[in-house]
């Protein structure tokens, strides 16, 4: 049996708040949505609001995991995705490749900490680290010479494996970079 979808409060500044406890915990330790306010490394029984962001809400909407109330008014999909744009730069384009890797079994994450849009992990956080960093790009918008050396230095730093992604009409293509020493 399926459950109810959680309720999340839209915030005028574009974050989303799952005020139960009970439903921020399953959202979280199911399959890793947002993160426990002010609590940078949660366990299972964190007792603090769950915040989503933009792209996580428009996801979960979509997948009717979550319903979407601001202003006492219940939020429909385009109306998320509408906020999602005026919050956003490259609204569309971040979450055509959180959508992709999601679908693909993957756990995608912010990667503000590390210089790009997505931590990417096989399995969550504290479970494995995230082997993959993705800078989405768009195709008519190529990366330099010094935006691939600084992703390099950034990615072998961290120990990650950086990934471009590019959204198009026909799916998202992802290009990884390997550096060796010679």
């Amino acid at each position: 049996m399926r459950e109810a979808p959680v309720e999340v409060e839209a915030l005028a500044d574009g974050r989303l708040v799952v005020w139960s406890i009970d439903d921020g915990r399953r959202l979280f330790n199911t399959d890793f949505y947002g993160k426990p306010l002010g609590n940078p490394k949660p366990k299972e029984d964190f007792d603090e609001p769950l915040i989503l962001d933009l792209i996580e809400g428009v996801y979960l909407l979509e997948k009717k995991q979550i319903k979407v109330v601001s202003g006492g008014h219940k939020l429909t999909l385009p109306g998320l995705k509408k906020l999602g744009k005026e919050k956003l730069e490259r609204f569309d384009a971040l979450y055509a490749v959180y959508r992709d890797l999601r679908e693909k079994g993957f756990v995608v994450t912010p990667g503000i900490k590390y210089g790009c849009d997505f931590a990417v992990y096989e399995q969550g956080p504290g479970i494995d680290h995230a082997p993959y960093i993705i800078q989405v790009m768009r195709r008519d918008n190529p990366m330099s010479a010094t935006d691939i050396v600084k992703a390099g230095r950034l990615a072998s730093t961290v120990r990650k494996t950086f990934i471009t992604a590019l959204p198009g009409e026909e799916g998202v293509e992802y290009l990884e970079f390997k550096w060796w020493k010679a």
